[in-house]
């Protein structure tokens, strides 16, 4: 048995989760009532993620700058140029492609329910508060602008501190690395679980009166994730782009479709970064930082989505009104959440520019999280494996200028 699981745990990762991604569909297409309980291990796994994810980016980054050397420089502005910039080339591509390929909705109602922002100042109010909440409630709740608000102070305050101390917090900080990479690996037996949740109890009929959309929207965001994004790459390091980009798809993309949420990935991201030999200074910050403003999969969602309104009700958008969309698009994406669905709750606000109703708005939010299982998940995947790629591509441009 011990020769059998160390023989699994050499065998690639993306191997064994595509194991685990054919075990869960045979599972849910034979005998999905018999193995019902199946489901449950998706669950813990993203909830062991989701759990992780706040301790390990509030020590990691107190480790990081407590432990900065004055003088040794991070790449945190060109990183944060590049996620902006993402966002709202996304946006643009999102409205352009819109316009070529107008598409209609089947209106529907069933998301009353939910609640989202009444504008753009309460989504910026939202951002400013998060960063000042309480950090042992920013943790619990993980706000990740919250805990890189305090981790950076207090990461300052220690600069000053003995180096007993600083080697303690570089134990722990290895101590919760090694405790991600445990999680990490139960991924194949975590992703089996999602995948057999996910077809077992939606299934994709539902899915089919909305197949133009979806197809329009992956294949924007595939759009943006290799030919916009590696040209962005191409642009700040001179360098062939697409090793880069494909390593980022395979390991960090192919998590984040599973778990859908941002939040989740930022472990597998940290331990790829690691794996790139990236500087740990720059991205201890820039991925947790990028799960949260670093939307281009968001901005597609919420301008498409609009976009996609405004033909229904036949509304004309021109292009000032688009150009304005863009930004507003590429604003909100940023207070978008880092759970499943997050985007969706900002399409009302998108709306209402071109003064579409909240009852309209809402009926597109409900269809949103019909077509989610696809759409969220490939939002996830293009949005968190961008983290990874625009942090190597500023420690890239770095290091071709020195």
């Amino acid at each position: 048995m011990k020769a059998l699981f160390q023989t699994w745990n050499r065998i690639n990762l993306v191997s064994r989760i595509v194991v685990g991604i054919i075990v869960g569909i045979l599972l849910a297409v034979t005998v999905p009532e018999a193995v019902s309980g199946v489901s449950i291990l998706g669950t813990l796994f993203v909830g062991a993620l989701k759990a992780v994810a706040p301790v390990l980016v509030f020590i990691l980054v107190i480790n990081a700058l407590a432990s900065h050397v004055s003088g040794k420089a991070t790449n945190m502005k060109m990183v944060i140029a590049l996620y902006l910039a993402s966002t709202f080339l996304a946006g643009l591509v999102a409205v352009i492609v819109s316009f070529l390929f107008p598409t209609t909705l089947t209106l529907k109602t069933g998301a009353e329910e939910v609640a989202p922002p009444s504008g753009i100042t309460e989504v910026l109010e939202s951002l400013l508060f998060n960063i000042v909440s309480n950090p042992v409630s920013a943790i619990m709740d993980a706000n990740y602008l919250g805990i890189l608000a305090w981790a950076v102070l207090f990461g300052i305050a220690l600069k000053a501190a003995s180096d007993t101390t600083k080697t303690m917090l570089s134990n722990v900080s290895d101590a919760v690395t090694k405790i991600v990479q445990w999680i990490i690996s139960l991924a194949p037996i975590g992703v089996m679980g999602i995948v057999f949740d996910i077809i077992s109890s939606t299934g994709l009929s539902a899915l089919a009166e909305y197949g133009r959309l979806i197809i329009i929207l992956v294949a924007t965001m595939f759009f943006i994730a290799l030919v916009v994004n590696p040209l962005m790459v191409f642009v700040v390091a001179r360098r062939n782009p697409y090793p880069l980009v494909l390593t980022c798809l395979k390991e960090s993309g192919t998590m984040a479709f599973f778990t859908r949420s941002s939040a989740a990935n930022i472990p597998v991201n940290m331990a790829l970064a690691e794996k790139l030999k990236l500087n740990k200074d720059t991205y201890a910050v820039s991925i947790p930082l990028g799960a949260t403003i670093n939307m281009a999969g968001a901005a597609v969602t919420i301008s498409m989505l609009t976009m996609a309104t405004a033909h229904t009700l036949g509304i004309e958008v021109d292009i000032l009104t688009a150009v304005i969309l863009m930004v507003l698009a590429a604003v909100s994406a940023a207070g978008a959440s880092g759970v499943p669905g997050g985007s969706l709750l900002l399409i009302p606000l998108a709306c209402s520019l071109l003064g579409i109703s909240d009852d309209i708005a809402m009926q597109v939010v409900a269809i949103g999280f019909i077509i989610g299982v696809v759409q969220d998940s490939c939002e996830t995947a293009l949005n968190s494996s961008s983290d990874i790629v625009f942090t190597a591509a500023a420690e890239y441009a770095k290091e071709r200028q020195s």
